[in-house]
């Protein structure tokens, strides 16, 4: 692709590329029916851009010929080439277009229409906070143009492609801005579309204006032993090409380009150095079919050491944009390693091409399942959005089912699922159908019963079961549980609690925070006041909203954790406020400073607890939770010994505060416990238990060191959920 961009380049500051030389050179897939379209659509763009010259330097006509060449590349049909060349032509001169517009190909105007709707992406990737709704709605419309044509994304893709090969002389912020939006938004889309082409070439590209400094260090390494390794490729590739006739093996075998950018990322993942990595040195073997692939991999094991862990087979296991080869690496001559890999002809089709390999228009062609698989993936997404009732959740939704790794599960009828890595057996129940979620009580993965926390792998067989009263649990919206991951399902869930009695949901929620509060061992709370800090002002929405699942535990731990209540009345003795300069400690005192503070062992505050200073006599002033059972005769009789204190930001120490767990006694209870807090990356600091021997209760206190009241609200939530576990919260005093 690059060296066709070279050649298009020079003939136009030759001034020599005419029709008839494009479609010799760059389209020669164009067949004499089908030249005239073209011809049409060069006259036309030749009338609405004339010589009107791009931000990047060249004209517009240039830039339509270097699109419609692109797509010419991925062989695309010659309506999408002609929407290719005449994309830009509506914006750039509106009044020349209308009049010209007759002479087009119809089927071109319509994805010339959905290329200028793609372009509300980018407004998405650049303020994503701003007017959600109509965020959502321009969404919709993105991916309606793209289920009504994929055409059109190809063309979107071509034109980004080649304003990153334009990039340079463009000012430095549009740059980043252009260079960002392609790796986070076209790219994926390139590789989610299979075509690798476009993915490896665009990545490359914005890392290397991203990150220019690192780009340079890694392009640098491999040209500094360019030739040396260009000699050894040439000396494998015959030796493994003579095998293969020994063999009688029909195929082909060639060195394979790298990209900085792949390198750079393994590096990165697998925490190597440049020359660690297996595949600077790399071949790729082309066959006939899928029988010489196996006999080939055969032919390479035996001709040098197979090194062990670095074997992948995408044949019996494509990866999710369809990819199929074989990935192998071998310590070749002379003790180097080298990586193989090794595909049929078609599916090296596949894999430069992804969908556009499989685009059929002309003599009315049959479509390839592959494609109808990804429009039936777009036009799911798109009937999924309609009836999100939060803008928010179809924007994550979009993102999460566009960006975001997949995992590939069976249902019972044998049809294959695409869902978000991470999901649950809860996931695929409402990905299937909302009154399914709804009903479900459990579920079996590969014919066993499994929690319907459990992560869902490739292969896996689900099956859902459900019962006729069974409704959605309330603690299925906590994500500390874990019983949902994806928007979809959470969206579902929220709005069955939504149409649910309005009374029911204020109980639930006064249940709920009730036990929070209980948990975090807080008393005296104002409850009004606390409502006044959502979105939901009034106390009886607020409860209510706990009640639906749309206020977590995790969030009514933040409320509380930095809420500020009343200091305690002044007396004319009281300390004169003003901030502290000193910047030791977690706290900033007012009044005073260097002075001795320490955290009162009575109540064990932590970062986000409502605190204040009690001034001691010789021990510097000792830090209480306003709740503190203790504090309470001081604020009657030792008010001017008071004084107010704030957690400083950006505080990164551990803080021990007491967990009491009430629990019936079982084997493996504390098994359980210390692998909860395995998982949170907690540190124990000691742990008291016992075991009534009448009621069987085991008690334990567990003092751990956290970082904030969220982060114990969430270990608690996760505690709670344990078989036999009868109440967790903070032990006070």
């Amino acid at each position: 692709m690059v060296s066709v961009t070279d050649d298009l380049s020079v003939l136009f500051a030759q001034g020599e590329l005419t029709l008839e030389r494009w479609l010799e050179t760059f389209a020669p897939q164009v067949g004499e029916d089908d030249r005239r379209l073209v011809a049409d659509a060069w006259e036309v763009a030749r009338q609405c851009y004339g010589t009107t010259c791009r931000p990047s330097g060249e004209t517009y006509f240039e830039h339509g010929v270097s699109v419609a060449t692109i797509l010419a590349g991925l062989r695309l049909d010659v309506h999408t080439m002609v929407a290719g060349l005449l994309h830009d032509a509506p914006t750039v001169n509106p009044e020349a277009w209308h009049s010209q517009r007759s002479h087009c190909d119809s089927e071109a105007l319509i994805m010339i229409d959905g290329v200028a709707r793609m372009d509300v992406i980018s407004e998405l990737h650049e303020s994503p906070g701003n007017d959600r709704e109509g965020q959502s709605e321009a969404l919709r419309k993105l991916l309606l143009a793209m289920a009504q044509d994929i055409r059109v994304v190809f063309i979107k893709l071509a034109e980004r492609l080649h304003d990153l090969r334009t990039l340079k002389s463009l000012p430095e912020p549009v740059r980043q801005r252009m260079a960002r939006e392609a790796a986070d938004i076209y790219a994926p889309l390139a590789n989610r579309l299979g075509i690798w082409q476009v993915k490896w070439e665009m990545e490359d590209l914005s890392f290397r204006y991203r990150e220019p400094e690192t780009y340079k260090r890694v392009a640098r390494l491999l040209r500094e032993k360019r030739q040396d390794r260009e000699r050894y490729i040439r000396t494998v590739t015959a030796e493994l090409q003579a095998a293969l006739d020994r063999a009688g093996i029909d195929g082909e075998v060639h060195g394979r380009p790298k990209h900085i950018y792949s390198i750079w990322k393994k590096m990165q993942r697998k925490g190597l150095g440049f020359h660690e990595l297996f595949d600077l040195r790399a071949l790729r073997v082309l066959v006939r079919d899928v029988a010489a692939c196996y006999a080939t991999l055969g032919v390479v094991h035996s001709l040098w050491k197979h090194i062990p862990k670095e074997f992948d087979d995408y044949i019996a296991t494509p990866k999710e944009n369809d990819y199929q080869s074989l990935h192998t690496a071998v310590v070749g001559p002379e003790g180097k390693t080298v990586e193989v890999q090794i595909r049929t002809f078609d599916m090296h089709e596949q894999s430069e091409l992804g969908v556009a390999a499989h685009w059929r228009y002309k003599e009315g062609g049959a479509r390839d399942p592959h494609f109808e698989q990804r429009i039936a993936w777009l036009r799911q997404l798109l009937d999924g959005g309609r009836d999100e009732s939060v803008p928010e959740d179809f924007i994550d939704r979009f993102k999460a089912e566009v960006f975001e790794d997949r995992v590939y599960v069976i249902s019972p009828k044998g049809d294959v699922m695409d869902l978000p890595r991470g999901a649950t057996p809860l996931d695929f129940a409402y990905y299937v159908h909302s009154d399914i979620g709804h009903r479900c009580r459990g579920a079996k993965v590969n014919g066993r019963i499994v929690p319907l926390t459990s992560t869902l792998r490739n292969g896996d067989q689900v099956e859902i079961l459900t019962a006729r009263n069974s409704v959605p649990g309330r603690d299925w919206l906590n994500p500390a549980r874990g019983y949902v991951t994806t928007s979809r399902a959470r969206s579902r869930i929220r709005t069955w609690f939504r149409q649910q009695d309005h009374e029911k949901n204020v109980i639930a929620g006064r249940q709920e925070l009730d036990r929070e509060l209980h948990r975090l061992g807080l008393t005296d709370i104002n409850l009004e006041k606390l409502a006044q800090r959502t979105r939901f002002p009034q106390l009886d929405e607020f409860l209510a909203a706990i009640g639906r699942g749309d206020i977590t535990g995790g969030q009514i731990a933040g409320l509380l954790g930095d809420q500020v209540l009343p200091r305690p009345d002044e007396s004319p003795q009281s300390l004169e406020r003003s901030a502290t300069s000193d910047g030791s400690g977690d706290v900033s005192i007012y009044g005073v400073g260097n002075v001795l503070t320490r955290l009162g062992r009575c109540c064990r505050p932590a970062p986000g607890d409502p605190v204040v200073g009690f001034i001691t006599q010789g021990q510097g002033v000792t830090i209480h939770r306003r709740d503190c059972p203790n504090l309470r005769h001081a604020v009657e009789t030792d008010s001017h010994r008071l004084v107010e204190v704030s957690w400083r930001a950006g505080s990164e120490r551990k803080y021990p505060v007491d967990i009491q767990v009430d629990a019936y006694d079982r084997q493996g209870l504390l098994r359980d416990i210390t692998a909860i807090l395995t998982n949170e990356k907690l540190n124990v600091v000691r742990v008291n238990t016992s075991t009534g021997r009448d009621d069987h209760m085991a008690r334990m206190t567990l003092t751990v060191e956290i970082s904030d009241v969220e982060q114990m609200s969430r270990l608690m939530e996760r505690i709670a959920g344990l078989r036999n576990v009868v109440d967790v919260r903070r032990a006070v005093g």
